[in-house]
């Protein structure tokens, strides 16, 4: 018993200690003069209210009634939304979880099969506890559980049928990675050819333009529903939408009732999505071909720093995100990054370091429009003097951290 108090002792500090971690964490990224990435929903609630009273202007009449249980601005930015995706229509949902089941069950119902297939990393699987079975009836089946996404022939080898396969564009915890256009369009054939319809986790599908060469509608065009979400990269609020075919559609609003979606007021959170449609959208892909940029220059900086294992993935980002691999435990290299921006004015690295394996760990890197300021030797210079504090904290000099070393 005594034992048992002690474990439970020790990983109740080890969590407060984590925790403030994350807390100084976070009051550094607030106070840093110089960040990769300043993403709205770390300001305070007067920066928040401030940005949506001097955009929401732009983006929808102000004298105009305010929404009731989904109409007015609501179906404005329902309507914009299957505009750029090129579909017969979309409806607003307060979260991508909630959109993302409505959507799978519909088709359930109509192709007689609950079983979707999917990445075994993909959203549902991993941050979701399980909600499409203990939730929806739906019944996950893995693809795969490599870190890309599945291809053709793994989507033909499932050894059971599937009523839908779930694509997430780009797959977020495998490195925000995404397959080539060729690959994608063979992915989806092989569904057709299982009899399944195709469902596109987009909640990130705005930044997958450069990658795949294509127009938001014709990357929708691929699959039968897509979803996309209106704060991952847009910088709302909040909220996501579901867009297919109008029937479907019509469907998932019964079902959005059913769980309930139907909020009675949600124009503070459909304004700020249409002023991220306005702002954050054009600006995407530059904020790719800078991501680009940096993640060179970050190799080159730990090369140049005298460390001797450093993997930055994909080697040339597929979007404006990325992960960041080094050979140290998450709170030496958390710790690191905390000094330096609290010493410095510089974060280089803002997100939370989680393990990777045994003396390994990896990041993930997010470049925007505070980030196109830096310049590679801007980078190269950031991480000499993240690393110089990484030998700090860990007690030993950059060429002794090699992971199993």
């Amino acid at each position: 018993m005594i034992a048992s108090m002690t474990d439970t002792d020790e990983r109740g500090g080890e969590a407060s200690a984590r925790q403030r971690l994350r807390e100084r964490r976070a009051a550094a990224h607030r106070k840093a003069e110089r960040v990769l990435s300043r993403p709205g929903f770390l300001g305070t609630l007067r920066e928040r209210l401030t940005l949506l009273h001097d955009t929401a202007p732009g983006v929808y009449d102000l004298d105009e009634p305010a929404d009731i249980y989904g109409n007015g601005v609501v179906e404005a930015l329902e309507e914009r939304v299957a505009a750029l995706l090129g579909t017969e229509a979309a409806v607003f949902f307060p979260t991508g979880t909630m959109a993302q089941q409505v959507a799978l069950r519909c088709w359930a119902g109509r192709t007689g099969n609950p079983a979707v297939a999917l990445h075994a990393l993909a959203h549902p699987e991993v941050h979701e506890r399980g909600a499409f079975t203990a939730v929806s009836g739906l019944r996950p089946v893995r693809v795969t559980g490599e870190p890309r996404l599945p291809t053709a022939d793994e989507v033909r080898a499932v050894e059971e049928p599937f009523g839908a396969l779930m694509l997430e564009l780009p797959l977020r915890d495998a490195g925000f990675v995404l397959p080539s256009w060729e690959e994608l369009t063979e992915v989806v054939e092989a569904a057709r050819e299982r009899d399944a319809v195709v469902h596109f986790d987009g909640a990130r599908l705005w930044e997958c333009t450069v990658h795949f060469g294509r127009s938001l509608d014709e990357i929708a065009g691929l699959a039968d529903s897509v979803y996309v979400s209106f704060y991952k990269s847009l910088d709302g609020f909040g909220g996501a939408a579901l867009a297919g075919p109008r029937a479907l559609v019509e469907e998932a609003r019964a079902w959005r009732h059913r769980y309930g979606g139907m909020v009675f007021q949600q124009f503070p959170t459909a304004l700020s999505a249409l002023a991220g449609l306005e702002r954050e959208l054009p600006r995407l892909p530059r904020y790719v071909a800078h991501a680009r940029v940096v993640a060179g220059a970050l190799r080159e900086g730990f090369a140049g720093a005298g460390v001797p294992w450093a993997r930055v993935h994909p080697e040339v980002p597929h979007t404006h995100e990325f992960q960041v691999w080094l050979p140290y435990e998450p709170d030496v290299l958390a710790e690191a990054a905390a000094l330096q921006a609290e010493e410095t004015g510089t974060m280089l690295f803002a997100a939370a370091w989680d393990r990777g394996g045994p003396g390994l760990s990896f990041t993930e890197v997010t470049v925007r429009a505070a980030g196109l300021e830096w310049s590679t030797d801007d980078v190269r210079a950031a991480v000499a003097e993240f690393v110089t504090r990484l030998a700090r904290v860990s007690g030993r000099p950059p060429a002794d951290g090699a992971a199993g070393g």
